[in-house]
């Protein structure tokens, strides 16, 4: 049974005021709050088996390698992996990307004229590193356009598939608007054209719904750890067997090494080729924690419980008037995305619902092509969690009658 109550007292930031008012915080979208069990997970981490991992013969060691394994082992099947070894951990999304730009680059499967197509939809750490790969190939970028509703065009993507396209990369949902993409759809059609390489940003997917990568047929999915209850610096890069196994390492050092000598050095069998160093260790058993605590409450109950926030949250602000929703009739998880009609901009708004305790994200949300689109600086994007409540729905809704009052 799903209990709101019980959810919300295993988050001690809920009681936090801010100027005053008991926290609401709907900034979930840039990270989510974390659980006691999550919290406490990472603290006894470094209060009871504070050991590096892998190798050594010590308790400790030994302790801390089957934990931080063991939190693989969980994530494989929170997300339908065929083996545990294809869960590389990271820092979050961000290097997940930038690890396979570089990676496929050091592998040398990009030459001068191929291409790689990502959207106008994607968050900057889903462009950049794609840009850098191509100013260091000459390969080309190509982006598929949106319309006004944030949907988009596919009839592009499909025209420009060709034995040239080498990457695809998408998001499953956008971070800025909340658009759940046809991912199957696109992923159906990119294999049916061109042999590239999918990638998807799962980033605000994972948080709002159940995945399968295996059922997707991705080559490899991406997401970060603190956007689903987890600590900051922690992440998560799937990969098929056979595709991680062809491709060169990103980062050389300890940990990734077979066999290393001043002539020659191998590699060491997956997972390990990709982390080199010495992990974020608590942080990587932590994020088993929350895979756990997402289980705990029902990746179903999560996902309903949100459409019913979204709806209800969007349907009050149409209700409020002189505004805009952008993304307004397109299909959407956990982001409800605006700007007001009154002179004031995003962040006026912003800083007047914090006054009130309400924590909201105002600006491009790291992706001008979006904005630019738009012809807009920024948008007021309010983005739910577990523990929001329909009542948080009514009282940041007060809000923004409140802003644009105070914005005439």
């Amino acid at each position: 049974m799903f209990d709101i109550f019980h959810i919300r007292k295993q988050f001690p930031i809920l009681n936090t005021k801010v100027n005053g008012h008991p926290l609401i915080y709907l900034d979930n979208a840039a990270t989510s709050q974390k659980p006691a069990s999550v919290i406490e997970t990472e603290k006894k981490y470094y209060e009871e088996l504070n050991a590096n991992v892998h190798r050594g013969i010590h308790s400790l060691s030994q302790l801390a390698t089957t934990e931080m394994e063991n939190a693989r082992k969980k994530i494989q099947t929170f997300i339908n992996a065929q083996h545990d070894y294809e869960i590389i951990f990271t820092r979050g999304t961000t290097e997940g990307i930038n690890l396979l730009a570089y990676a496929i680059s050091n592998s040398r499967l990009l030459k001068e004229g191929d291409e790689i197509i990502i959207s106008h939809l994607e968050h900057h750490s889903n462009i950049v590193p794609w840009q850098m790969l191509c100013e260091r190939t000459g390969a080309v970028l190509k982006v598929i356009p949106m319309d006004e509703n944030g949907l988009l065009q596919l009839d592009f993507l499909e025209k420009n598939l060709s034995e040239k396209t080498k990457v695809a990369s998408f998001n499953y949902v956008s971070n800025a608007l909340g658009i759940v993409n046809p991912i199957k759809e696109m992923i159906s059609m990119i294999r049916k054209n061109s042999g590239a390489f999918i990638i998807i940003d799962g980033a605000q997917a994972v948080p709002h719904f159940k995945i399968d990568v295996q059922e997707l047929d991705c080559d490899f999915f991406v997401f970060s750890g603190h956007k689903m209850y987890a600590p900051t610096g922690t992440g998560i890069l799937y990969g098929k067997e056979e595709i991680l196994n062809s491709l060169q390492p990103f980062h050389g050092g300890g940990e990734m090494i077979e066999t290393c000598s001043f002539a020659k050095t191998s590699y060491a069998a997956l997972p390990f080729k990709f982390e080199a160093g010495t992990p974020n260790i608590a942080g990587n058993i932590a994020l088993g924690a929350a895979v756990d605590f997402m289980n705990s409450v029902g990746i179903e109950n999560i996902q309903t419980h949100e459409n019913k926030l979204l709806a209800s949250a969007q349907q009050k602000l149409l209700d409020i008037g002189n505004l805009k929703i952008y993304g307004e009739k397109a299909p959407r998880t956990g982001v409800v995305s605006f700007t007001l009609n009154s002179a004031g901009i995003a962040s006026d708004a912003g800083m007047i619902l914090d006054k009130l305790g309400i924590a909201v994200r105002t600006g491009h949300h790291c992706t001008q092509p979006i904005m630019d689109f738009y012809n807009i600086a920024g948008t007021i994007r309010a983005s739910f969690a577990v523990y929001n409540t329909l009542e948080e729905i009514d009282i940041f809704a007060e809000g923004i009658v409140k802003a644009q009052r105070m914005l005439r």
